[in-house]
Order: structure tokens, then sequence, then C-alpha cells
């Protein structure tokens, strides 16, 4: 087996044992849901197209007992198997050459929903945003909220440990999970679905499994801790002068409402020039060119936050339109504007779920998602900026993030775009994160991506330790193989070079104005 390739020895679909593996999966999961050659070619590509490949074959299996007796028959085979679910990563987890895919799509069931014991229990390969859906009619809400919410499912969530805008309120992926069912790389099935709040017998299992990218194993179910459903939003758009007025401003908030701050998106104003260049551009409802914008939320279920007075205010947004007033007086902020309907919201959201869009006219582009921590993060970007604009002043270089969990998403389209250039711009920005502290991959994961700022940058310890349990689990090394965990020879940004990255009216008054 080579890893590194990402693919394991073993059988060929175009031999008489390749075709008995196939015929093999056929008869577990119906020939119908087994694809190869051009059947297979949308499995084999990322939904930016800059991760290329050809699976040996995909199999769509509807039953943890299916997912059991495929792995059985690949770890038979000596088969390299990769995990995907909505395919939505940004990294190169599910590059699949000469590997067979196995597509969770048709594994999509709520098996259970406790209304009372807030929890949900479902199929690995529920897509992310139907579950949310679900929940509504019980005044419940799965808090995972990220821009691909409509493709992605649940078992790719859970294997990225995916982010997104309610990290602040809600924590990541793992912290959502009660319980998993995971099918072992030699068709052994974990069952581990336990909806416990507390459980102390042993090593918490789950967690391995929760931000491995596949590589242990295949989630095929969970039990999902769910939360009330916000009867009402407050949101406001709010012009800064920079990061550390934007902590403060963010701690005022929280000091005010508690746990109703869910989000506290920022978009620095790299940010809006680049949306300037792109077709998707969208107005800002703030006056002026600030330096960074920020979306404020603030959500609660709770009768005091929300029973309307007489003129029709809630009063969370009066909380939230008394803290913003008095950062506008003390000049922690130069403008504000709170939205008045769910149209406005939707708007000012729009403004920030528009950022994968940016990149479409200007790949390839080295796009990174780090964390560092959120005293540090105005030093972090500055610094960041300089180091940029010293190896390439004509790159486009723009941010967004999460202020209030120190993950920026650093986006540079150079004016040479080779891949070894390429590979420059990320060690830069690898480098700049390390030297603050941070994290050179915050929510996106690792994949193959990564692989060289995993050797760089991880601890070695921590690496070993990775690898042995790696072997633990999947000692003939078939689970989504060359991911996620780098091999000891790795060097060189292999995979960047098989992979390129790719108005309001001005008003004199300081007020808190209404959108």
């Amino acid at each position: 087996m080579n890893p590194a390739s990402g693919h394991a020895g073993g059988q060929s679909a175009n031999n008489p044992d390749g075709d008995g593996l196939l015929a093999l999966l056929g008869k577990v999961c119906g020939s119908d849901n087994v694809l190869t050659g051009d059947d297979a070619a949308r499995y084999g590509r990322d939904w930016r197209g800059q991760y290329i490949s050809q699976p040996l074959a995909v199999v769509r299996p509807a039953t943890t007992g299916q997912v059991s007796a495929v792995l059985q028959a690949a770890s038979a085979a000596n088969l390299a198997v990769i995990p995907m679910g909505g395919n939505t990563g940004l990294v190169g987890g599910t590059l699949a050459e000469g590997g067979l895919v196995v597509s969770l799509e048709r594994m999509n069931k709520i098996r259970a929903i406790d209304v009372r014991g807030r929890s949900a229990t479902v199929d690995a390969g529920l897509i992310v945003a139907d579950l949310d859906t679900a929940l509504a009619e019980h005044g419940l809400r799965f808090p995972l909220s990220f821009g691909a919410q409509g493709s992605a499912m649940i078992g790719g969530a859970l294997s990225t440990n995916a982010g997104g805008a309610n990290v602040l309120a809600h924590g990541m992926s793992r912290a959502l999970c009660l319980g998993l069912e995971v099918v072992m790389p030699d068709g052994q099935i974990l069952n581990d679905m336990s909806d416990l709040r507390k459980n102390n017998t042993g090593l918490d299992l789950k967690q391995l499994f929760i931000g491995a990218e596949g590589t242990l194993g295949i989630i095929t179910g969970a039990v999902l801790a769910l939360m009330d459903r916000p009867v009402v939003h407050a949101t406001a758009m709010i012009a800064l002068a920079g990061y550390e007025e934007g902590l403060t401003v963010l701690n005022r908030l929280r000091r005010a409402n508690g746990v109703c701050v869910e989000a506290f998106e920022v978009m620095p104003r790299s940010y809006f020039q680049q949306m300037s260049r792109c077709a998707a551009a969208h107005a800002s409802p703030l006056s002026g060119d600030p330096a960074l914008t920020v979306l404020a939320e603030l959500a609660s279920s709770s009768p005091t936050d929300c029973a309307q007075g007489p003129d029709g205010t809630v009063p969370l947004t009066e909380r939230l339109t008394t803290t913003l007033g008095d950062c506008l007086e003390e000049g922690l902020i130069s403008d504000a504007v709170i939205a008045q309907t769910g149209q406005q919201r939707s708007d000012m959201w729009r403004l920030r779920d528009i950022a994968p869009e940016l990149s479409l006219g200007v790949r390839p582009v080295v796009a990174a998602d780090v964390s560092v921590p959120v005293r540090l993060i105005g030093s972090f970007s500055s610094s960041l900026e300089e180091a940029l604009a010293a190896a390439d002043a004509d790159a486009l270089v723009w941010m967004v993030g999460h202020l209030g969990d120190g993950n920026l998403h650093v986006v540079v389209s150079p004016t040479v775009k080779t891949p070894s250039n390429l590979a420059r711009i990320r060690t830069i920005i690898d480098t700049e994160t390390v030297r603050h502290n941070g994290s050179f991959s915050a929510e996106h994961g690792i994949g193959v991506q990564k692989l060289t700022s995993m050797m760089a940058h991880k601890d070695p310890v921590a690496l070993d330790l990775m690898r042995r349990i790696k072997t633990a689990f999947d000692p003939a090394g078939i689970m989504n193989p060359g991911k996620v965990i780098p091999t000891r020879s790795t060097s060189g940004d292999a995979a960047a070079e098989r992979h390129p990255e790719q108005q309001a009216t001005p008003h004199p008054e300081k007020e808190i104005r209404k959108a």
C-alpha cells in the first residue's frame, strides 16, 4: 500500500478479481448502487474542482449493516476506502484516486427525536439543514451553522469537526455530539450511541473519530445535542476601527446578554474590496469605508427577551441598541445599523455568506483557515498583511472570520500562480500563524492540503501518537489513506504540487440606525 498516493494496493475493476469485488458489492448494496467509470466521475471531483481523481468505484450503502459488509470486502481486498458525505470540503479530504468511495447519501434518515431530552439520533448521511428543518416543528434546532449546511452531511461535519458562525455560543461539532455509531475498517460496528450528558466509563472513543476525516472508520450514525429554537433575533452590522475595539464591543455584548450572543463575524476592508471586484458585489448598509465591519447577532427563546412592547420592540433588540449606542458615544464604533425585518437580517448575512464566491474569478488561490488567541488577532492580522505584501506587493489578499473565537479565513490570489509559489504563500501564512501561537487549521480539516503544514508545525510527539492510533484502529491502512497524518517522508508541498489552491448615505449625527 502507498498511503502517500491516496490509495491502497489490491483489486482493479478491469481484472477478474476486481469484477468479483464489484459483483460482491452489488449483491450487498444493489447493482444500481455500485458506480464505475463516467458514473463515478462526479465523486472524484470536489465542489470547487480543485482536487480531481478517478475512483475505482463508488458504492452507496443504505444501512449500517451494508457499510459493514462493504468494509469487510474492502479489507479482504486491501482496497483503499474513502468515506464521503456531501463532498463540501475544501482540503482534498475525499481525494479518491484508485480507491473505493463509500457515499453515505442514501443513509439520510432521522432515527429518533427526543424532544424532552433535547437530542436527535440520525444517520450520518442526513443533510445538516434538513435536520434543522425537521426540528422546527418541535421548537428545537441543531445549532451548527455554516455556508455549506444545505448540502453538507452530519457524518462529514463530524468527521471534520465543522465549526461555523455559532461556535461562539454552542461550540464546534464535537461539542454537539453525544454518541456515535462507527464501522471499523474490518467491518466491526462500534455502538456508542449514547444520549447521556455524563459518561465517565473510560476513554471517550467518539472524540477520536470526530475530526479524523474518515481515517479511522466510517461514522454511520450520531446522537446530537439540540437547543431551543430562537423566537427572536437581534442582528446588527457595526463599523469599527480595529480588532481591539471589536473585542471590547463583543465583551460588552456578552456582559449584557450572556449566551444570547451567537455570532460576531468580522469582515475587514479587504473583504469588501474583493467583493467590489466580483459580480457578487453587494452594498453594505454602513456609511463610509470602515477598517472592520462586524455582523453581530443575538438570539433567544426566553419570554423575557422576546415579549413585544407597545411600540413593537423586544427587550433583546433594545439591549443590543443600548449597548451599541453606548459604544458609539464612547467612540468604540463609528456606525451601526440594526435589522428591522427578516429580509434585512438575511441581507446582512448574505454579505458574510458570500465569502466562498469571492475567489471564483481569481483561482487558483491559497485559502487558509487559521486561528490565533483572541487577544492576538489584531497583531496577527497586521503582521500577516505585512509579510504577504513583502512577498507579493500586487497579490490580492482578503480575510473574513469569526472574531469571537480567533478564527480567520485568509485568501491570497498571488500574481504568480505556480504550485511552488502557492506553496510559498501558504508557508508565510503558516509561519505567521505559528509565531502568534495559533493553529494552521481551525475548522476545515487537514485532508491532503495541509500535510506539509502538519509535518512542519505539529508537535512530533503528537504526530507519533496519531500514527500509533491510526495503526491500532486501521492496521492495513485502508481508511482514507494519505490524509490528515503525514508520513515521515513528507516534504515539500506535495499536495499543492498535485492540486494547486486555488452604499448607504453618510449621516453626520451619532445614532444607532434601523435598517
